[in-house]
Formats: C-alpha cells, structure tokens, sequence
C-alpha cells in the first residue's frame, strides 16, 4: 500500500528510510539514493528503481520514501495550474509545471508505478523532498541533496519550520492541491513536504 506519510512519521524509528533526488535521463546517472545510513549512491533512472522496487520487496516492516519531486500539484479557481507556496521564494519561483520540475514529477510517476505494481501488502510511505533556491554559484549535487534531506529525518525537532504539512502548501485558499499521481489513478494523498534550501 502506497500512502501519503505524515509528519508525525518523520523520525530515523519509523523503518527503513529511502531518500532518492530524482533525474530522469537516458545516459546520465541522475539520480541519488541514500539508504538508510549508508553513503549515497549515483545511478542511473532504471537501476534506481529496480533497486528500490528490491528494497521494498525484501523489507519487512513499513518504508519511507522521500523523492526530491513535486509529489503534488495544486490549481487555481479556474483550474489552471498554479505554483504552491513553497515554490516561491522572493521574486524566483520552481513551479512543479515549468522545467526541470515538470521532468522530475514525470519520473516519479513512473517510479511510483513501478512500485504500485509490486505484489504484497507492504507499507510505503511517500515524502516529498524539496532541495531548490541554490545559490547561483552552486552546482547541483544529488548526493548532497539526499544528505541535507537525511539530517531532516534525523532531527526532525530542529527543522521543524522546514517540514510544510499539506495545508501550508495552497498559496490561496480557494485553490486546489492534489496527488500529482491521481492523473495516473494514482490518489495516494499530498504528502509533507521536507524543505532544505540549496
């Protein structure tokens, strides 16, 4: 069963935790995975998920799933797409349907398939990780990505103004959030959000 987590289930004691920066190129190990406490690894689309689909398989209790993508997608009134609160920073924005953000939301859902069509009954709790707002200097790194997003799960007290709930996430009220996987039928909730600026 695949499920929105919740920010009370933020916590090294919850189970297994999988923290993934996810890319989506056809050449490039663009993707980063930190399990558990072991050092990040740099790979490629495919052997990420067919490495978190043997994780999943071979575990025994719940796990968490972070995956530094939009996970949800929110509207305006009159149903056209519109950034959420988090995406805004002063005057630069990183809306979930522009750029890279759009790509990485493409890759999780097929990531998230890959893992609703697993058989079994176990538990997988989805995060979504946001690393965004580098300083311009500042190169991307997957790994230090998945690093920053880990110290949140180990000390979830000391960032707890950087883990957004659900409704913290509308920039307006009379906007709508939703699952960014429900257009795949898909409805596994909005998860918390875990917000490290770069």
């Amino acid at each position: 069963m695949i499920r929105a987590g919740k920010i009370s289930e933020i916590s090294a004691s919850t189970g297994d935790w999988l923290i993934l920066d996810i890319g989506f190129s056809n050449r490039a190990a663009s993707c980063g995975l930190m399990i558990n406490q072991n050092p990040p690894l740099r790979l490629q689309f495919g052997e990420t998920v067919d490495m978190i689909c043997g994780i999943i398989a071979a575990a025994t209790g719940a796990v968490n799933l972070v995956i530094e993508a939009p996970l949800s997608v929110a509207f305006d009134a009159k149903g056209n797409p519109k950034g959420r609160a988090i995406e805004k920073m002063g005057k630069h924005t990183r809306f979930w349907y522009t750029g890279p953000g759009s790509a990485v939301m493409l890759a999780s859902l097929y990531l998230v398939n890959a893992l609703e069509m697993m058989p079994g009954q176990r538990e997988i709790r989805l995060f979504e990780g946001f690393v965004s707002f580098k300083e311009k200097r500042r190169k991307s790194d997957h790994l230090r990505d998945v690093i920053m997003l880990r110290e949140m799960v180990d000390n979830p007290q000391s960032f707890a103004d950087s883990i957004i709930g659900p409704d913290a996430l509308k920039m307006d009220e009379t906007d709508t959030l939703q699952s960014a996987f429900r257009i795949a039928g898909m409805d596994i909730g909005i998860p918390p959000v875990l917000m490290r600026n770069g």
